[in-house]
């Protein structure tokens, strides 16, 4: 059952891959109490849910000169 949930967990590295972030970029975040949720597992391996990480680049909107309304 540990196997199947830890083949939808991403490492930080894949994360970061997968939503255009630096994986040092998530680290930060981690330390400073925001960003999305992570998984500290066997005592040193950081992982972060899929659908953790969907819901958070979701609720934070980036705004680009393109998105701005006058």
């Amino acid at each position: 059952m540990a196997e199947k949930i830890l083949k939808r967990m991403l490492t930080r590295r894949e994360a970061a891959l997968a939503f255009g972030v630096a994986p040092g970029t998530l680290a930060n975040w981690m330390s400073c109490g925001v960003g999305p949720r992570a998984y500290k597992v066997r005592g040193k391996k950081i992982l972060y849910r899929l659908e953790d990480l969907e819901i958070f680049f979701q609720a934070v909107p980036i705004q680009t000169a393109d998105s701005i309304t006058v």
